[in-house]
């Protein structure tokens, strides 16, 4: 029996990582559904359950660094132990920085506590039982964790820092036998883009970047797993992601160009 945590359950990837996991373990798997919306959790629990699956709901807002201890040490409590924690709940945001006033910069600071410390956390409170495990850590970034996305300037600054974090506990932890899995989706289609922070630090309702190539959030789902299963260090799942890191490093000017153009303008 393996037990896993997925924060950020109730919809887009983590709730597709969430179902498609239980269709492929059933019964072998504990479940640990974690996410601010109680309904929305309940629906995927029910998916879950049909499938085989031992589910536990903790309500959680990953912003509040005192329920995410209470999420490590619910499932503790529930399950005896952790085999794997997907860092995947997050929020998105788009707006150029000459848009947003200095009073209304206090949003970026949300962003950075959502994405980043809501991670550390969690990967904080759970790492004692990983490591009696020799479990998995995932974290669930950003190509624009890897590439500066104009109009992303809060949520690129998280999704690096989540980059760098990771990074760097995946050497201090090799040693104990966890690994350490940085996802790098790019444009999957989710709301969550939808869902996200406009310059005003309020929901956008609107995606700032073209959703017309966007990946099935199925297909994304399926990678991160595949990637968590066999342990890779990161998880780059398009061909432009891949190619972007290259020319990051070869030619930059034209990268900057080719992210300009991904704008929804």
């Amino acid at each position: 029996m393996t037990t896993i945590i997925i924060t950020g359950a109730s919809d887009g990837i983590g709730a597709e990582i969430a179902q498609q996991l239980a269709q492929q373990w059933g019964p072998a798997v504990n479940l640990v559904l974690a996410a601010r919306r109680i309904e929305k959790l309940r629906e995927i629990e029910a998916f879950c359950q049909a499938h085989g699956a031992h589910t536990l709901l903790v309500p959680t807002d990953v912003s509040n660094k005192v329920q995410c201890k209470q999420l490590i040490d619910e499932t503790v409590r529930c399950f005896g132990g952790i085999d794997t924690l997907i860092n995947n709940a997050g929020i998105s945001a788009h707006a150029m920085l000459d848009e947003v006033r200095f009073d209304d910069l206090a949003w970026y600071e949300n962003v950075m506590r959502i994405n980043l410390w809501g991670s550390v956390w969690c990967t904080h409170a759970a790492l004692p039982f990983l490591k009696q495990s020799r479990g998995r850590v995932v974290a669930v970034s950003s190509l624009a964790g890897l590439v500066g996305v104009p109009g992303r300037t809060a949520y690129s600054a998280s999704k690096f820092a989540m980059t760098g974090f990771f990074e760097a506990l995946r050497t201090e932890v090799q040693a104990a036998g966890v690994s350490v899995t940085t996802a790098y989706p790019g444009v999957v289609d989710t709301q969550i883009r939808h869902n996200g922070f406009n310059a005003q630090g309020q929901k956008a309702g609107v995606s700032g970047l073209k959703e017309d190539k966007a990946m099935p959030v199925a297909t994304c789902a399926a990678l991160i797993i595949e990637g968590m299963q066999k342990r890779q260090r990161d998880v780059v799942m398009t061909a432009q992601g891949k190619l972007s890191r290259w020319l990051k490093l070869i030619t930059p000017k034209l990268l900057d160009r080719m992210v300009w153009s991904a704008l929804n303008r």
